[in-house]
C-alpha cells in the first residue's frame, strides 16, 4: 500500500478577458458570420466587445424584421396588379401605368428588401469565396434587371411579382433562422447573467454596495439569504445551502459552512454567509466557464469542416448549374424569360444556407447545454468523436469511489493500548501528511472527540508509510510493504480480504494494532457502467492499488474488468496497449498524475470537482466528479454527432431532389417549381435544420 503524498491539483489555463467581453454576443456573431451572413451595419461593433456583440445580433435581426415587413407591404401591390398573376388566378384589373407602378416599387423592394444580400455578394466575392449570398444576390439581380428591361420595351413578361415574394420570402427565412442562432446562444448568455451586478462589501463596522468589477481579491462581502455569489470566495463565517446547477449541473443545493468554496454565480440559500473573495472578474470559475464555450464554439471540428466543404461545393454546382440550365433552355428554343425564370429558380433553391448552419448551430447548442450540465467541452473534435468510444478507462479513487477513505476499524493486539489510545497515537504521526489515509485517520479522531497529541522528528517513508516520536515513544504507521520488508510477522487481521486498506501501528518497533480505512463507492458508479454497458461500450478500472481492492469495486460495480497495481507513469502505457489493440479510448482521471494518461486517450475526460476548471491536458472536463456525467456525456456526444449528420443529409438531399426540378426537369409532365416557390422550399429547409438543432435541448436527460 503505498502510503506517499500525491497531491491533487490542476492548473488552470482561463485565457483571461474582462467578463463583459465573455458576453454570448461574442458568440452569436462569430456563429452568424459564419454563415456568410454580411449585414450592412456589420462595421459599427467593436470586435471584442460581447455587450455590442449581441446588441449587433438583436440589430440585425431587428433590421430583417423590418426589412421583411416593409418589402411585404410593398409587394402586395405588385402581385395584385401582375398580368401573370391576373393570369393564372383568372381576375383582370386594368390599372394605368402599372408596369411603371410595378417598377418603382419593385426597385425600392430590390435596393432595400435586397440590399443585405448585394453587400453579401460583395463581400463574398472580396473574401473569394462564392456562396449563398451570391447566389440569392445574382438571381433577385437577374429577375430585377431582365424585368426592367421589359418595361422598357424587351419582348417578354416581367417578373416584378417573382422578383418581389423571393425577396420576402428570403428576408423571413432569414429572419427565422437568426432567431434559432440567438436561441442557441442564449445559453452562455444566461451564464454571463448569473453574474449579480453589486456586492455587499464590508467595511470595519459598515456594509457598503460596491459594483462586482471593484472587488479586490481578499475583500470580505456578505451574501445574503436568497442572494447571488458575486465572486468566488471562501467562507470566514455562516453556513447556509447553496444552489450551483447552473454552474455545475449538480441538482441538490450544496452544504456549505466555514472554510468552504464557494462559486461565483451560485444562489444562496437560507443563511447569510461571509466570504472572502478569492478569484474576481477573468479569474473567475464563472469567466473560465465562459471561455472555454466560446473557444469550444469558435474551434471547428472535422464534421464542421467536412458541411463547410461541401456549401463551397453546392455554392459552385449552383452557380453552374443556373447557367447551364439558362444555357440548355435557350438552345432548345425556349423564351428568354422562361430560360431566365428557370436560372433564377436553380440559384435560389440549391442556395447551401442549410448546409452553412447545419453543423454551427448544432455546436453553439451542445456547447452550451454541455456547460449548463457541468460538461466543460475544450476540444470539439474529441468531443464528436465519443461517439467512437470503445473502451472507456476509470480512474478509481475519486471518479468511481468518493476518494475519502473512511476508517472501518480499529483493531488493537495488545491489552495495554485500547482502541481510542491508537488512533490518538496515530493520529499524532499522521497530523503531519496530507495523504488520504492521514486525512481519514484524523477525521476519526476528530469524530471520537480525541485531542490529538504533538509529535516530532516527523519521518515521511515513501512507499511505506510516516513514523515520528509521540510522547517520548516511537510510534510507525506502516503499511504491508514495510512489514515485508522487515520480516514482521502479524497477528490474523480479518481484514485482508483487501477490500481495506490496513495500515500497522507500531510503538518502540512492536506491533500493537492497525487501522483498517475503506474508500467508499459512489452511489452514482453502479448506474453509470449500467448505461455505459447498455451502449456496448467497454470500461475497466485501473487504479495504484492492490489486486484485491480493484476487484471487489470492479465487481461491484459489474464491470468489464480492472487494471491494478498501475503506477502514474504507466498509465499512459496502459492506453498506449489498448490502442494498439485497435480500441478508441476515453480516460477518466482526476489528479496532475493523470495528464500524460488523459492526453494519451482519444478522449480526455478530467474529473475535477469544482473550481479548478481547466484541467489543462483533458478534452473535456466534468466539473462535479459525478461518474454518471461521462455516460450522459457519451450518449450527449452521439445524439450531436447524429444531429449534425441528419441536418447535412437533409441540406445536401433536399437539393438532390430540388435542383432538377427548378431546372425543369419534369417540365414535360406538367411540373414545374416557380422562383417564388424555390424560395419557400429553400426557407423552409433552413428553418428545418435550425429545428432539429433545438431538439438536442431535449437529448441531455440529466
Amino acid at each position: 500500500m503505498d502510503h506517499s503524498h500525491h497531491h491533487h491539483s490542476s492548473n488552470s489555463q482561463a485565457k483571461a478577458k474582462d467578463l463583459q467581453e465573455s458576453t454570448q454576443g461574442h458568440l452569436a456573431q462569430k456563429t452568424v458570420h459564419a454563415h456568410n451572413h454580411a449585414m450592412p451595419q456589420e462595421g459599427n461593433t467593436a470586435p471584442g466587445h460581447g455587450e455590442h456583440g449581441h446588441d449587433h445580433h438583436a440589430m440585425m435581426i431587428d433590421d430583417f424584421r423590418k426589412r421583411f415587413w416593409i418589402s411585404l407591404l410593398l409587394s402586395l401591390p405588385v402581385i395584385i396588379i401582375s398580368p401573370m398573376v391576373q393570369q393564372i388566378l383568372g381576375y383582370q384589373l386594368n390599372i394605368p401605368y402599372n408596369m411603371y407602378i410595378s417598377l418603382v416599387l419593385s426597385t425600392i423592394i430590390f435596393f432595400y428588401g435586397g440590399w443585405p444580400f448585394l453587400t453579401g455578394l460583395k463581400d463574398e466575392l472580396k473574401k473569394g469565396s462564392p456562396g449563398m449570398m451570391t447566389l440569392i444576390a445574382i438571381a433577385i439581380t437577374v429577375a430585377y434587371v431582365y424585368s426592367t428591361a421589359i418595361v422598357f420595351g424587351l419582348e417578354g413578361m416581367d417578373f416584378f411579382w417573382e422578383l418581389a415574394t423571393l425577396i420576402v420570402i428570403m428576408l423571413l427565412g432569414h429572419w427565422i433562422e437568426m432567431k434559432s442562432v440567438m436561441g442557441a446562444s442564449r445559453a452562455l448568455e444566461l451564464l454571463v447573467s448569473m453574474m449579480p451586478s453589486e456586492a455587499h462589501l464590508i467595511r470595519g463596522p459598515e456594509t457598503v454596495n460596491v459594483r462586482i468589477d471593484a472587488l479586490q481579491k481578499g475583500d470580505l462581502i456578505l451574501v445574503k439569504p436568497g442572494e447571488k455569489v458575486p465572486a468566488d470566495g471562501l467562507i470566514v463565517e455562516g453556513e447556509s445551502y447553496l444552489n450551483e446547477s447552473m454552474l455545475t449541473g449538480e441538482s441538490k443545493p450544496v452544504q456549505k459552512s466555514k472554510d468552504d468554496k464557494v462559486i461565483g454565480g451560485s444562489i444562496n440559500g437560507n443563511g447569510s454567509l461571509k466570504v472572502t473573495v478569492q478569484n474576481t472578474g477573468a479569474e473567475s470559475y464563472l469567466n473560465k466557464v465562459i471561455n472555454l464555450v466560446q473557444e469550444a464554439q469558435k474551434t471547428k471540428s472535422e464534421t464542421q469542416n467536412l458541411a463547410d466543404k461541401a456549401a463551397r461545393w453546392l455554392t459552385y454546382i449552383a452557380l453552374f448549374a443556373g447557367f447551364g440550365t439558362f444555357a440548355v433552355w435557350l438552345a432548345v428554343g425556349a423564351e428568354l424569360s422562361f430560360a431566365l425564370e428557370r436560372m433564377v429558380t436553380v440559384m435560389v433553391i440549391s442556395c447551401p444556407h442549410a448546409l452553412g448552419l447545419a453543423v454551427p448551430l448544432v455546436v453553439a447548442i451542445s456547447t452550451a447545454i454541455s456547460a449548463n450540465n457541468g460538461l466543460l467541452i475544450r476540444n470539439r473534435t474529441a468531443f464528436e468523436n465519443s461517439r467512437k468510444i470503445t473502451t472507456i478507462i476509470f480512474d478509481k479513487t475519486g471518479t468511481l469511489t468518493q476518494g475519502s477513505h473512511e476508517v472501518a476499524r480499529v483493531v488493537s493486539f495488545a491489552t495495554e493500548y485500547a482502541e481510542q489510545e491508537l488512533l490518538r497515537l496515530a493520529a499524532g504521526v499522521e497530523q503531519n501528511s496530507e495523504h488520504y489515509i492521514s486525512q481519514g485517520v484524523l477525521k476519526k479522531a476528530k469524530e471520537q472527540k480525541i485531542v490529538v497529541p504533538a509529535s516530532d522528528q516527523f519521518n515521511y517513508l515513501p512507499g511505506k508509510g510516516l513514523e515520528g516520536i509521540v510522547e517520548g515513544k516511537s510510534v510507525k504507521v506502516v503499511g504491508p510493504n514495510y512489514m515485508q520488508e522487515f520480516g514482521i510477522q502479524v497477528p490474523a487481521s480479518n481484514a485482508e480480504d483487501g477490500v481495506e486498506t490496513v495500515v500497522y501501528i507500531l510503538v518502540q518497533d512492536k506491533v500493537v494494532g492497525f487501522i483498517s480505512l475503506k474508500d467508499q463507492i459512489r452511489p452514482e458508479s453502479a448506474e453509470a457502467i449500467r448505461i455505459l454497458k447498455e451502449n456496448g461500450i467497454k470500461n475497466l478500472l485501473l487504479t495504484g492499488d492492490n489486486d484485491r481492492v480493484a476487484k471487489s469495486v470492479s465487481e461491484a460495480l459489474k464491470m468489464d474488468g480492472f487494471l491494478a497495481n498501475v503506477l502514474p507513469h504507466e498509465k499512459q502505457e496502459k492506453i498506449k496497449e489498448l490502442q494498439a489493440k485497435g480500441e478508441f479510448v476515453a480516460m477518466t482521471g482526476d489528479g496532475v498524475n493523470d495528464a500524460p494518461a488523459l492526453a494519451q486517450a482519444d478522449v480526455g475526460i478530467a474529473v475535477g470537482s469544482g473550481t479548478d476548471v481547466a484541467a489543462e491536458t483533458a478534452d473535456i472536463i466534468l466539473v462535479n466528479s459525478n461518474p454518471q456525467d461521462i455516460a450522459s456525456l457519451v450518449l450527449f456526444g452521439k445524439a450531436t454527432y447524429r444531429k449534425m449528420i441528419q441536418n447535412i443529409i437533409w441540406a445536401t438531399g433536399y437539393n438532390v431532389i430540388a435542383l432538377p426540378l427548378a431546372a425543369g426537369v419534369l417540365y414535360q409532365q406538367g411540373i414545374m417549381v416557380s422562383p417564388a416557390i424555390g424560395a419557400v422550399l429553400m426557407s423552409l429547409s433552413t428553418v428545418i435544420v435550425a429545428i432539429n438543432a433545438q431538439l438536442l435541448k431535449t437529448q441531455m436527460k440529466h
